[in-house]
């Protein structure tokens, strides 16, 4: 009986690290992924590049941005608003070393990126404010996608 309980107890114990470790892989991939798609929208913010953040954002009227206590809703919404503030200056630059990534569940990625924005209506010089950038992504059949954004300056 204690060879059958050793037994099973080292099985479950192989299982259990396998599980780990096949989860982990997941999370890298995740984490690899989200990252590298944060890094496509932010080019393409820099770039006030409309086509290529519409691309990013989920197309969905569930997609979220509130920003100086304001909700979009929808992709249309946003890329409106991002239009207006890409007639002035848009610069985001985030603290690549300090992003963090979690997983909250298979398919659903929460990033949150210390970032400088420089914002400025058109003819006014702007002025560096850092925001934790919150982000939620989500994976679609085809590829991860951006559906909320929740920047929070940072006093």
């Amino acid at each position: 009986m204690k060879t059958i309980t050793k037994a099973l107890a080292m099985s479950m114990a192989v299982a259990t690290v396998t599980l780990l470790s096949a989860t982990g892989a997941t999370g890298a991939a995740t984490e690899d992924e989200v990252k590298a798609l944060f890094g496509k929208f932010v080019v393409a913010q820099n770039a006030h590049d409309l086509k290529a953040v519409g691309e990013i954002l989920q197309s969905s009227p569930q997609f979220l941005w509130i920003t100086r206590g304001t909700q979009y809703w929808g992709r249309d919404a946003a890329l409106k608003r991002f239009g207006e503030y890409y007639q002035g200056t848009w610069i985001l630059e985030p603290k690549v070393d300090e992003i963090k990534i979690t997983e909250l569940s298979p398919g659903v990625a929460q990033l949150v990126a210390p970032t400088v924005f420089r914002i400025a209506p058109p003819g006014q010089t702007a002025q560096p404010a850092l925001f934790l950038l919150n982000h939620i992504y989500v994976k679609t059949a085809e590829e991860w996608k951006l559906a909320s954004i929740f920047p929070i300056l940072v006093p």
